[in-house]
């Protein structure tokens, strides 16, 4: 108990700091305060994030004017060893300029706030200095939205640790990926977190080929929602689950259920396909050699190129067809705007 107090303590004596430095508003501190004092009394490693806040406060009271942009003094006074302030300084910089600097601050505040440390921060950065550009209060918004979607303490450092692109996603596109997966795909609210969790990358990638890349495992290889959470399906690219499920299906190790879900063959688990090296994918279930498969990837590759070579045809002379009975029956798609006005 004394430890906590002591734990509240300072932090108490680092909010009243960075709010009299006015680089953050007192709204924001406590908003702050509030979201992080769970994170901040449950980890040892936080002591080095605490003082890191606290140097922000220190650098603006020693000139007596509130710090507004990153500098080389700056990171280092927040506790950054010299080689990391300028390597940190120049990824920063060189995103959009003046623009990432501004917001760097308030970026860094919000990150130390999540309990990361100065090298964690570092790593974060280098990996995505685009992060500095977004502003605190769209910054808050993205890191309160993950909590709503099921995103815990722990989780959610790993995640942003990881992917830290995924705070610079709109919330509107965040949940309408999430909605997407929800109503297209039929995954349970606790699923969609674990996709979000084992690939956030999906929340930038194509929805039609997420949906395509659902389809074909939930129709073709006859896989249900679980099974594809348990073997991080949206970690896998289409090609990959299309070239060795085609693979074992020509070889008569697959077969898709009938409508009763039963097959003659015993089918090997997604994860099993899926989750393992190529190496023991080819020993271990396909039974095969390395030269089989890859003679195989090259005919797939083939035919696939013209597969899609003649949809794309088709889908045009369809489009064409449809363009001209619109030109006949109503005069030209002008017509046709005409007449729906009147």
């Amino acid at each position: 108990m004394a430890t906590k107090g002591a734990s509240r303590q300072v932090l108490r004596v680092i909010v009243r700091n960075i709010a009299a430095s006015s680089l953050l508003s007192p709204l924001q501190v406590g908003r702050c305060f509030l979201l992080s004092q769970p994170r901040l009394l449950c980890s040892s490693s936080n002591q080095t994030s605490l003082q890191s806040a606290g140097h922000i406060s220190k650098v603006s009271h020693g000139s007596n004017k509130p710090v507004t942009e990153l500098s080389l003094r700056t990171l280092v006074d927040m506790g950054f060893t010299e080689p990391q302030a300028e390597q940190l300084h120049e990824a920063v910089s060189t995103v959009r300029g003046a623009s990432a600097t501004k917001h760097a601050l308030s970026t860094l505040t919000a990150l130390f706030v999540l309990g990361y440390n100065t090298s964690s921060v570092q790593k974060l950065l280098l990996k995505c200095p685009e992060l500095c550009t977004v502003k605190e209060p769209q910054l808050q918004q993205r890191i309160s939205n993950l909590r709503k979607l099921g995103f815990v303490e722990g989780s959610l450092q790993r995640v942003v640790a990881h992917y830290p692109q995924i705070l610079t996603v709109p919330v509107k596109k965040v949940n309408y990926v999430v909605l997407f997966l929800r109503e297209r795909c039929l995954f349970t609210t606790m699923q969609i977190t674990d996709i979000l969790r084992d690939n956030p990358a999906i929340i930038l990638e194509d929805l039609g080929q997420v949906e395509y890349k659902f389809q074909y495992v939930f129709f073709r290889m006859g896989i249900k929602q679980r099974e594809m959470i348990k073997s991080r399906l949206f970690r896998f690219s289409l090609d990959e689950v299309r070239s060795r499920h085609c693979f074992l299906e020509r070889r008569g190790l697959y077969q898709t259920p009938d409508k009763k879900g039963q097959t003659t063959t015993v089918n090997p688990k997604l994860d099993s396909i899926l989750n393992v090296n190529q190496d023991t994918f080819l020993t271990a279930v396909a039974m095969a050699s390395a030269e089989e498969y890859e003679i195989f990837q090259r005919l797939m590759a083939r035919e696939w190129q013209e597969q899609e070579k003649e949809y794309d045809s088709i889908e045009a002379d369809s489009d064409e067809e449809e363009d001209d009975e619109d030109d006949e029956e109503t005069g030209g798609k002008h017509g046709y705007r005409k007449w729906r006005k009147k």
